[in-house]
């Protein structure tokens, strides 16, 4: 790990802090290291509560002062080796700077530097990943998802500059991805991981997964690679491998009469007969569940011009909110899979559609978070944080100041 000198909060009349220094590494366990680890944590640490900070900061209701001195907090040691993400370490900290640098010069040192690291790491990423691929093994999914891979990093690269050479070599990866290994006779997913979905090599999983969720999985993916093409950033194959994606989805649709659902994942024994055997519809999340699904379909659509699955995408969602019993398994108020995702992606989707009626449910929504407790303290992802943020982002019909919801590619 790189460890970086402390970025100074800035005089609100100089809004260039002196950017962090890179040089020595740093440990992890015990101590000062582990409190950075965590400091730097996007999901459950101090910068990802700092997006709530910086959000209010743009919308005039606090301080920026407030600001700076939360992101001044994440900012030693910062970590930037291989275990750094957009979810951790300096790109979590690069990701919360650019968004309160948004429409101003604020932190334009710190960004370059950091920048100048998390170029470096991604390109080390990608080099390990084509080796990965060229020896014809699976992947583990922290090499490609939103969380922890290059599906996030590329997200962060996309805020950044949609021009950056490395930007492109993303997502010519990704379109690799889409591909399945050379002498594979099951023909899987290039994104077929052989572990559970936690990562681990479990009996019930003796044959890895396909997972089709937004953080660890291929509607990720497929979000980055629509709102890269609706950006200007379209590689060769890029809009076939959008398309393999949507037919994967398809093929693996549950239409029933309450409406289309996915499942979270597909093991071996699915893929060999084509029959899932999970018993859903699931919790209706933004991570695994319908609402993500549908959005990352819908940005597809909106990309490809593809009418009917744009349709199809926003059809799924009105039936799912329309549903009491997946309404009814919403069990906290979080981002991830609780009611801030779930409202934040209804507004989002709302704001982009063809079809009517998603205004009448949005109000049953505001109750439902509203009645429900934060699972994980003062954190963006399962905290306090990420619920005030998508209750104050309701109050623009989901239309963000800061740009905070471009680590959940919203779109």
């Amino acid at each position: 790990m790189l460890a970086a000198g402390p970025l100074r909060r800035p005089d609100l009349d100089r809004p260039n802090p002196r950017s962090p220094r890179v040089n020595t590494p740093l440990t992890t366990g015990h101590g000062p290291a582990a409190n950075a680890l965590r400091a730097q944590s996007l999901a459950h640490g101090t910068v990802g509560t700092a997006l709530l900070h910086i959000e209010r900061a743009h919308r005039s209701l606090a301080p920026w002062a407030d600001a700076h001195t939360v992101l001044a907090s994440c900012t030693h040691q910062l970590v930037a080796d291989e275990t750094a993400s957009l979810y951790a370490g300096a790109p979590a900290v690069a990701f919360a700077l650019h968004t309160a640098a948004k429409g101003t010069c604020r932190y334009t040192s710190a960004l370059e530097a950091l920048d100048a690291q998390i170029t470096q790491l991604t390109r080390r990423r990608l080099v390990a990943a084509h080796a990965r691929i060229d020896r014809g093994a699976r992947p583990h999914f922290h090499e490609f998802d939103l969380f922890y891979g290059l599906t996030g990093l590329g997200s962060y690269l996309l805020s950044r500059e949609t021009a950056a050479p490395v930007l492109r070599e993303v997502f010519t990866y990704l379109v690799r991805l889409t591909h399945p290994l050379d002498g594979d006779p099951d023909q899987l997913p290039g994104w077929w991981t052989q572990s559970d979905p936690s990562g681990r090599r479990t009996q019930e999983f003796a044959g890895g997964h396909g997972n089709l969720g937004m953080a660890h999985g291929v509607a990720g993916i497929l979000s980055l690679l629509a709102i890269g093409a609706r950006a200007g950033v379209v590689m060769d194959g890029q809009i076939t491998a959008m398309k393999r994606i949507c037919d994967w989805l398809d093929g693996w649709r549950q239409d029933t009469g309450s409406g289309p659902w996915w499942p979270q994942w597909i093991t071996l024994a699915e893929h060999r007969t084509g029959t899932v055997t999970q018993p859903g519809p699931f919790r209706p999340s933004w991570c695994y569940g319908t609402p993500g699904l549908a959005r990352a379909q819908q940005l597809a659509a909106l990309a490809l011009g593809d009418t009917n699955r744009r349709h199809l995408a926003e059809r799924a969602l009105l039936a799912c909110l329309s549903d009491s019993g997946q309404l009814g398994r919403i069990r906290d108020a979080g981002i991830c899979h609780g009611a801030a995702g779930l409202l934040h992606t209804t507004h989002r989707v709302a704001h982009d559609a063809a079809m009517n009626g998603f205004d009448i449910h949005l109000p049953r929504l505001h109750i439902l978070i509203q009645g429900l407790q934060a699972a994980d303290g003062d954190g963006f992802l399962d905290g306090e944080s990420g619920r005030a943020l998508a209750e104050l982002t309701a109050e623009t019909n989901g239309t963000t100041v800061s740009g905070w919801d471009a680590c959940l590619l919203s779109g």
